[in-house]
């Protein structure tokens, strides 16, 4: 089969070919990256991977990302997957800032999975919670607040969740009126986990990403994203933004689903690199996660989250997340939390940060590439259409894949 080349200018091919290169892993020569796009020739996605600056089609070998993580080992059945190269990646990249339906471009990698996220599992997220609840959801309120919570905390928490040491913070805490529901998924024994989003809801790298307009404080929060096979076995990781409503969440976290579940709240990508001998899960321990938002007011502001210096580990997270409890028959993706809390203020001294409309956000790891969006209010983005039920006409309209068996 060909490959299809979009229609773009010389000023698009230029800007194509720069967020090409930094939209893979730095050592993208040696990964197995996986991902989906969206095909006008056939009206749904196809599953791809990527090979020197092409995108092969794997959808006749595997017709879902889901099916495709259930193999025993799908790095290698990948790389001997029969898969005709259909789409530039160059272009496909420099068409993904839009939605039109009728070009091909980039969709979240993530399909049948279910979304899930960790929430506080750095010490910094944990004590942005706290000021959150504390000011009940008032972002005039946040710089004096941190100033009391930090001086509570004695300026720092260095202690093992679920811990004597831990649980004794809690007590110093409390004893001074400042007990937080936050505590006890920060430092206690149980993590937080939650339904970011709807199965197959997510945006992929250049969609929009929506900002209610009922939100004045928000911000994004800068994520690894382990995905995660039926039987709970970590395959492959990619980024994502857990877009946060702060000034919602901080009134009651009972409003934690308005807070997080919007259109396009949820982003995911490039592409999920899958592990293997040379990208293993003690890789992704040190990994740098690194934050940019760039405003058309001319704002600037950066920022890093350091899995180093996460709290609970992802053997913990994902054991939180599945068991006995609880089975994903079609997998799960799981955000594994931020210590990025954007303060720096974007306007009068005290007023901290929150997003505005045209926000260009670049989350960029050395192993996980790039995943770049731009905010606009979600009232205004297009309606999510494309749920379970249309996928499932979609997929029975291209007929059984051919699985490739170990």
């Amino acid at each position: 089969m060909n490959v299809i080349r979009t229609s773009v200018t010389n000023s698009d091919a230029i800007d194509g070919e720069a967020a090409t290169a930094q939209l893979l892993p730095a050592d993208s020569a040696r990964s197995v990256l996986v991902g989906r796009v969206w095909d006008p020739d056939t009206g749904g996605p196809r599953i791809v991977t990527v090979r020197d600056d092409q995108l092969l089609d794997l959808t006749d070998e595997f017709s879902t990302v889901a099916e495709l993580l259930e193999h025993a080992a799908p790095g290698p059945a990948v790389a001997r997957a029969a898969a005709p190269v259909r789409w530039s990646l160059r272009d496909v990249v420099a068409s993904s800032a839009g939605a039109d339906p009728d070009v091909p471009r980039l969709l979240a990698p993530i399909d049948l999975q279910v979304i899930k996220a960790c929430g506080i599992t750095f010490t910094e997220s944990l004590i942005e919670r706290v000021i959150e609840e504390r000011c009940r959801g008032d972002f005039t309120r946040a710089s004096a607040v941190r100033g009391l919570v930090m001086d509570a905390l004695g300026g720092s928490i260095a202690v093992a969740p679920g811990s004597p040491e831990a649980l004794r913070v809690i007590e110093v805490l409390t004893a001074q009126g400042m007990w937080s529901q936050y505590l006890e998924v920060g430092l206690g024994p149980y993590p937080e986990v939650f339904t970011k989003a709807p199965v197959l809801s997510s945006v992929g790298h250049g969609s929009a990403i929506g900002i209610p307009s009922f939100s004045e404080w928000n911000n994004p929060e800068p994520e690894l994203v382990l995905v995660v096979d039926s039987g709970g076995r970590v395959k492959g990781a990619t980024l994502g933004n857990d877009v946060n409503l702060r000034d919602v969440e901080g009134r009651s976290a009972l409003l934690l689903g308005m807070a997080k579940d919007n259109n396009a709240s949820c982003a995911v990508g490039p592409f999920i690199r899958l592990l293997d001998g040379d990208f293993t899960l003690d890789v992704l321990r040190d990994e740098e996660i690194t934050l940019q938002i760039d405003g058309r007011d001319g704002f600037h502001l950066e920022g890093h989250n350091s899995l180093s210096r996460i709290s609970r580990t992802f053997e913990e997270l994902v054991g939180a997340t599945y068991g006995v409890h609880h089975q994903y028959p079609d997998g799960f993706a799981l955000f594994t939390g931020t210590l990025f809390a954007p303060t720096q203020d974007r306007g009068k001294a005290g007023m901290g940060f929150t997003h505005r409309p045209g926000d260009r956000v670049t989350i960029s790891s050395p192993h996980l590439g790039t995943l770049m969006n731009t905010t606009a209010p979600t009232e205004e983005l297009p309606p999510w259409e494309l749920g379970l039920l249309a996928m499932s006409k979609y997929l029975a309209g291209l007929g059984p894949a051919r699985t490739l068996h170990p």
